[in-house]
């Protein structure tokens, strides 16, 4: 099983099938409306524009586990981050990713035993479903070791 096996809602309603995604390098991001980190979504939207043409995906999975960050409904974090963000990249619903509720998601990237440690921790998802390389949520989405994997898994941009 991988992460293209698992169902998980969609924020603004209905199913994200993962599927879907088979194929593509998807950077899985838990993120979170009134962090610290939050400003990270510019630049995760800025990933997002300059590799989804060669198959990237951000997919971010909000969680309200970490001191309460992420308080608000669909509704609200959808437009926070679409109004103060600019965020085009599918969002998921919001779910926990710890504990006895962990969503299979995250048991799929993180396995049994490993807690997700804050907001915005990172995992880069190889296009046949295995975790290529897991991030801490300090790691900047623009920084070169991230960015140096998800090109090596990406194919080599198209010369038209």
């Amino acid at each position: 099983m991988t992460i293209f096996d698992v169902s998980i809602g969609a924020l603004t309603g209905g199913a994200t099938e993962l599927d879907r995604y088979r194929g593509s390098v998807v950077l899985v991001v838990n993120v979170a409306s009134r962090c610290g980190m939050t400003p990270q979504y510019s630049a995760l939207q800025t990933l997002y524009d300059t590799y989804r043409d060669r198959g990237l995906v951000v997919l971010g999975v909000p969680c309200d586990q970490f001191a309460g960050q992420e308080p608000g409904s669909a509704e609200e974090i959808d437009e926070f981050c679409r109004v103060n963000y600019g965020v085009t990249f599918p969002m998921t619903e919001k779910v926990e990713v710890n504990g006895p509720g962990r969503h299979p998601l995250y048991t799929e990237l993180a396995g049994d035993g490993e807690d997700i440690r804050w907001n915005f921790e990172k995992f880069v998802v190889a296009p046949d479903g295995t975790v290529a390389a897991r991030f801490s949520p300090a790691t900047r989405p623009d920084d070169d070791d991230l960015v140096a994997t998800i090109e090596k898994l990406l194919p080599p941009p198209s010369h038209r």
